[in-house]
């Protein structure tokens, strides 16, 4: 009897060990929210390292942001390692880019221009074009290290300016501005709602990258070709899965989708601002990322593609690869269909893409097709189709991909690279160097995964401290940079000779304190018509007198009527340029027109001169003020008292240095 019970004793003892060793060998268990290229780099990762993966996507199609291309330029693995890496183990083929293609073009007043075609036939417009690249590559190299871009006062006093009104400080000539605003526009946003700070940054990130680098080959059928690659090697995705809630506490993560409940040990959060602001997290986010969310601002973006059964501008010019036109369109990407015939992919991007908010995608596509026939007369007939992506409306992406407002790098720098207690954040907005473009999205999916593995392993996160390192000199550091950067001389160093410069700024403190009307502002104050930006057309009436009878016609005027769309591929008479959606900023300090000499970073905030105005103590306006827009408007910075500054002599002009071309935005 003894002996019996000895048996059942060791047998239940087994029974217990074996379940205590099952317990300890468990997979972790992760769910990955959002099915862009973000997530699903998260998901693979972690689904390779032995965790049990839940894909969760809102929508029904995986994917994410991505473009309208049937193919996709695809960068080196100087320009996108990871990509290329991803590429080659999935082994999807790529196609080698053609050398006419592999550099940008232009369309001005119609017609096709290579960059040697424009440095013979407008030579200044080519020298004018020179003249920004190399006073952005001297603002580029500014910033030695592009993950902390505001190390000192005299940088951070740059996340308070906007890139137009840095622009109108060069005074270039029309048709280069205008050329500017575009390429600006597709790969941001709208230039008066873009810092010059995370412009700068942007533009040191890729100094030195050849153009040809940066469209080495082409992936036929596009990132959705990746995506779906991605897809095959995920086993449990769950689609049209939108979640509305996310609840953590010491044991793990419980997500709530429709109806339907999902609990893991750790999840990834890999969606857009927009459609985090509709997830409801318990505990909630602090101020600070709630203010992230709300306020960072995303470029906008709507993509045309029209379809033609064989080209129709080969009678004027071989017009391919990425092309920006002064007549609007913002930037054009003309490529092979897979079967045949040819496409046109245009982006409509900025304030063009915010005022066709109310347009439907017939009437869109129809205006341009008038426009395109009126140019080139075989368009019609050879016209099959068109497909249309509107991110502008996507109440879930709330625009394109990341674009950071003035005043927002000093806010939100690095914010979301940061764990919150058992939630990692992947997508293009997280990735420091590479927003807005594939390399960025599969580099914050990677991160994302390797992040969660640490949590699990019990290591904690502290808070980045790249800008709070700029914030710790005190308030009065940031205040005595605003107040240098509204006097003379203080960016004369940085963009142009000192003595052209100080003259630029000559005028009293009373009136430095208004926005400077230059040619663009002066066209936007005599309130023209409604849609005369509607496609950049607007640009070029910058120098043009506005007429006292000029009145804007409604949003619902006739699209054939005079004068709608009057310079979309054609000579049409240049309208007025439409007021902006965004407030007028304050002026930023004046910038000499010169071409800008190289500097290094200034390690504290360069004294001016005293100005001419006298004054027992200078009056310092607010920081300039985050242009608004829909859906999320931006607060202006906090009003500082400035520190006083004593008179330090002009160093020395340095040398000019050749600038590099930025990269592709691409959706991420």
């Amino acid at each position: 009897m003894a002996a019996a019970w000895v048996r059942v004793c060791a047998v239940i003892m087994i029974g217990l060990s074996s379940a205590a060793a099952q317990g300890q060998g468990k997979a972790p268990t992760a769910i990955v929210v959002g099915g862009g290229l973000a997530g699903l780099t998260a998901a693979y990762e972690l689904q390779n390292k032995g965790w049990q993966v839940t894909l969760l996507e809102a929508k029904a199609n995986l994917g994410g942001r991505s473009g309208l291309a049937t193919s996709e330029w695809i960068g080196s693995d100087k320009v996108q390692p990871l990509l290329n890496r991803y590429l080659q183990q999935f082994k999807l083929q790529t196609l080698p880019a053609p050398e006419f293609v592999r550099t940008p073009g232009y369309l001005v007043d119609g017609d096709y221009f290579t960059e040697a075609d424009l440095a013979l036939k407008q030579p200044a417009t080519a020298e004018a074009l020179k003249r920004y690249e190399k006073t952005v590559d001297d603002l580029a190299r500014s910033i030695d290290d592009p993950l902390n871009p505001a190390a000192n006062s005299t940088l951070f006093a740059l996340d308070q300016i906007n890139v137009a009104n840095w622009l109108d400080r060069l005074q270039l000539p029309t048709t280069a501005r205008q050329l500017i605003n575009q390429e600006i526009r597709s790969r941001y946003d709208e230039p008066s709602r873009l810092s010059l700070l995370y412009f700068a940054q942007q533009n040191r990130v890729y100094r030195g990258v050849d153009d040809r680098d940066r469209r080495a080959v082409r992936l036929p059928g596009g990132s959705p070709v990746l995506a779906q690659a991605f897809v095959k090697q995920i086993k449990t995705i769950k689609t049209d899965a939108a979640v509305t809630s996310i609840v953590q506490d010491k044991s793990g993560v419980t997500v709530k989708a429709g109806s339907v409940g999902y609990t893991a040990d750790y999840l990834v959060m890999a969606v857009p601002l927009r459609a985090l602001a509709k997830i409801q997290m318990t505990p909630a986010l602090d101020n600070q990322h709630m203010a992230a969310i709300k306020g960072t601002n995303y470029g906008w973006r709507d993509q045309i593609m029209l379809k033609f059964k064989q080209p129709v501008w080969e009678s004027r010019a071989r017009m391919s690869g990425e092309i920006y036109s002064n007549a609007g369109l913002g930037m054009l990407w003309i490529e092979p269909a897979l079967k045949g015939g040819a496409n046109v992919v245009i982006n409509l991007s900025g304030d063009n893409a915010r005022l066709l908010q109310a347009f439907g995608d017939k009437q869109m596509v129809d205006q341009v097709l008038i426009r395109m026939h009126a140019f080139y007369p075989k368009a019609r007939g050879a016209f099959s189709g068109y497909e249309v992506r509107r991110y502008s409306t996507d109440a879930s992406t709330g625009g394109a991909y990341l674009a950071y407002g003035p005043g927002q790098i000093s806010k939100y720098w690095r914010l979301w690279e940061r764990p919150v207690q058992r939630v990692a954040f992947a997508g293009e907005h997280t990735d420091a160097l590479y927003p807005g473009t594939l390399e960025g999205a599969l580099r914050s999916g990677q991160r994302a995964a390797s992040q969660v593995q640490d949590l699990a392993a019990g290591k904690s996160f502290e808070p980045v401290k790249s800008v709070a390192a700029t914030a710790a000199a005190g308030t009065a550091s940031a205040a005595a940079a605003a107040a240098a950067a509204s006097k003379p001389g203080f960016f004369a160093n940085l963009f142009g000779k000192g003595d052209k410069a100080e003259k630029a700024q000559a005028a009293p403190e009373a009136k430095a304190e208004q926005p400077q009307a230059g040619p663009e502002d002066k066209a936007e104050q005599g309130k023209p018509g409604f849609f005369s930006r509607l496609f950049g057309g607007g640009d070029k009436a910058e120098n043009a007198p506005v007429k006292p009878d000029a009145k804007a016609p409604s949003a619902g005027a006739e699209p054939s009527k005079p004068g709608f769309f009057s310079r979309l591929f054609g000579r049409g008479e240049p309208e007025a340029k439409l007021t902006p959606v965004s407030q007028p900023e304050p002026a930023a300090p004046a910038i000499a027109p010169a071409p800008a000499p190289a500097v290094a970073p200034v390690p504290a905030p360069v004294a001016a001169p005293t100005p001419a105005k006298p004054a027992a103590k200078p009056a310092l306006k607010p920081t300039a003020k985050p242009a608004t827009h829909k859906p999320a408007a931006h607060k202006s910075q906090p009003a500082h008292k400035p520190a006083k500054a004593t008179p330090a002599k002009k160093p020395a002009e340095p040398a000019q240095k050749k600038p590099a071309a930025k990269q592709d935005q691409a959706g991420a």
